[in-house]
């Protein structure tokens, strides 16, 4: 830590001159040859004071792999000497890479960063507050404490709450944590939704083509398995999806795909696949019920607003469902609001008042293009009608 002269400790608690640190460190033969000049670097400008520069110097050297031995080191005897005088929320950045960079102690790493959120806990730094606390909730859900990084990660959110802006790097890493939390509770539907605004923060380059497959299989997994989730078109038309091309689990996208139209026999023709993930082969039932569900939904987004009067024999023919267990389908779509309307029990028959609104794929804007030329068409016939009749009326 450091102290009132200059010289900081080291994790031992001898006294280190951070100068005489680097100057050291850069002599050493075992180091790669790229830190020498950096440490020069450091040097001349801590002794200039021009902490902006050294902290975007220190950033640009953390970034490197070849750093990773001499993160931690570096941080403890170097950048906690002038700590006070770098942006905070970069001091975080720097303390959370440090730490990150032995992934073997965990606890290690999770002791580390809580004394940072702490030492960043003023009012003038709550951003570095935030971001080390998610950084915080994140080493918990590694070590397996689920509870703990939920009340960590809720402490950060309602900091985050107060902001009028922030950096998109911060909701990035919370909306990130969260969707861990909910992976590893099996919340599918705050799973999803966590994971699309997580995806919304950040760009897809930086992300590693392992990490991007790893995201789109996890998101086609909570989207079929949701409970509340009855549109994928956000996922659909996002592409991170695209990762799992050429990969064992392509499979998975066209299984979104089917289910997103509620397309049965696309559904049917998939479910070979199943016994490659025994999750979705466990929910059979649950997924076969989902399918109808969207079938239905489809059937009556399809049609036009005047003529959403369904019969139960169509809705059948639609979901390839007995006719006996059309009513019990109609009552499950209303009770999750997928449908608004009322079921006549006596003529058989569903009028359907209001669909859900839905994010639409390529193929559904199509169609709904089609609409609307028929819907133009049929306005320029009444006008064309009402111009003849009018033109008659003047005549009389």
């Amino acid at each position: 830590m450091a102290s009132m002269d200059g010289v900081t400790s080291n994790q031992h608690g001898t006294k280190v001159d951070p100068e005489e640190y680097l100057t050291e460190l850069s002599e050493r033969s075992d180091v790669p040859e790229l830190l020498p000049g950096f440490c020069l670097n450091f040097i001349s400008l801590h002794e200039r004071k021009l902490w902006k520069q050294l902290t975007d110097e220190l950033m640009r050297f953390y970034d490197l792999s070849e750093s990773k031995p001499y993160r931690m080191d570096i941080y403890t005897n170097f950048i906690e000497q002038f700590a006070k005088h770098m942006s905070q929320l970069k001091r975080v950045l720097l303390a959370v890479s440090a730490a990150n960079a032995d992934s073997t102690s965990p606890q290690q790493s999770l002791d580390f960063v809580t004394k940072v959120a702490q030492q960043v806990d003023q009012p003038n730094s709550r951003d570095a507050f935030v971001y080390a606390e998610i950084e915080v909730a994140r080493l918990q859900l590694v070590l397996g404490d689920a509870d703990k990084a939920k009340a960590s990660a809720a402490k950060a959110g309602e900091v985050l709450d107060t902001f009028d802006s922030v950096d998109p790097l911060i909701h990035a890493a919370y909306y990130r944590v969260m969707s861990d939390y909910h992976k590893a509770k099996a919340e599918y539907t705050q799973y999803y939704r966590t994971s699309l605004l997580y995806l919304a923060c950040v760009k897809l380059e930086d992300m590693t083509d392992e990490e991007k497959a790893l995201r789109a299989h996890d998101l086609s997994l909570s989207a079929l398995l949701g409970e509340r989730i009855y549109n994928f078109g956000e996922l659909l038309l996002h592409p991170i999806l695209n990762a799992l091309d050429g990969t064992p689990h392509s499979w998975l996208k066209e299984f979104v795909v089917a289910m997103n139209a509620g397309d049965l026999l696309r559904f049917e023709g998939l479910l070979k696949h199943l016994p490659q993930q025994p999750l979705l082969e466990s929910q059979l039932g649950f997924l076969r019920q989902k399918v109808c569900l969207m079938a239905l939904i489809e059937s009556v987004f399809r049609r036009p607003p005047h003529d959403r009067v369904l019969g139960f024999a169509t809705i059948a023919q639609e979901t390839r469902l007995p006719i006996y267990e059309v009513e019990h389908l109609v009552m499950k779509a209303l009770s999750l609001d997928l449908i608004r309307g009322a079921i006549d029990e006596v003529d058989s028959i569903v009028e359907v008042s209001w669909v859900q609104p839905r994010v639409l794929d390529l193929a559904q804007i199509e169609s709904m293009r089609s609409r609307l030329l028929d819907w133009t068409h049929d306005v320029k016939k009444v006008e064309s009608l009402m111009h003849a009749q009018a033109k008659s009326f003047i005549e009389v």
